[in-house]
């Protein structure tokens, strides 16, 4: 399995939480360890996108898919 699928699987669990305030995340890519992602819907601009991403997505990822060094949210791909 390569990093990106294991992200995704990753990506798969946290999903229906950030889906049910409104909004969804996208993999974009994984480069040297470090997930882009695109946030979509009511995530755009929430004033809750720091800590989602932070104490949610990035430290699941750490804990399960080894290697990751960080999540960066990319505004426009």
């Amino acid at each position: 399995m390569t990093i990106e699928q294991k992200v995704e699987e990753v990506l798969v669990k946290v999903r229906p939480y950030i889906q049910r305030d409104g909004g969804d995340i996208e993999l974009l890519r994984v480069e040297d360890g470090v997930v882009y992602v695109k946030m979509h819907g009511a995530c755009v601009g929430c004033f809750a996108l720091d800590d989602t991403i932070s104490l949610g997505v990035e430290e699941l990822l750490f804990e399960e898919v080894e290697g990751i060094k960080g999540v960066i949210v990319v505004d426009e791909e």
